[in-house]
């Protein structure tokens, strides 16, 4: 699978454990930044990822910051992009299966480092079930 990650400085450090952890799975990671944890603007970050995920350059996306929440307004400008804060595993299966999630968004304050990598995986994994959950999205996608 092709995935972007992208980060703002307070999401740095898990930003690089789980691109690691996706290329140690053999799937291709593009790398968005943040660089550092030096202070960077999120939208500046996120934004490109969003629309290579929307473009269909990459099949899916993981964000992080300090709670995910910026990160998620900032993808979810884009549209196509169906960006879920998670912040265990059950949410972020959840928002594949009934959301068609295709941009995941953590905050690294707010998950601990031993439960990251399992929502990452989690997440991937999870089908989309589509039935009722299809006119719900065609529906999201019309707002635009």
């Amino acid at each position: 699978m092709r995935i972007g990650v992208a980060s703002d400085h307070a999401g740095f450090r898990y930003k690089t454990l789980v691109a690691q952890h996706l290329r140690d799975l053999g799937h291709e990671v593009r790398d968005f930044g943040a660089w550092s944890e030096e202070p960077v603007d999120y939208p500046d970050l996120i934004h490109p990822l969003a629309i290579a995920v929307a473009g269909g350059e990459l099949d899916r996306g993981v964000v992080f910051g300090g709670s995910g929440n910026g990160e998620a307004m900032a993808a979810n400008r884009v549209r196509g992009v169906r960006c879920a804060v998670s912040w265990d595993s059950e949410s972020a299966r959840l928002s594949r299966a009934h959301n068609d999630a295709n941009v995941l968004s953590v905050g690294q304050r707010l998950v601990s480092e031993d439960q990251i990598l399992a929502i990452v995986d989690v997440w991937l994994a999870a089908p989309f079930e589509g039935g009722r959950h299809v006119a719900r999205i065609r529906k999201l996608d019309e707002a635009w």
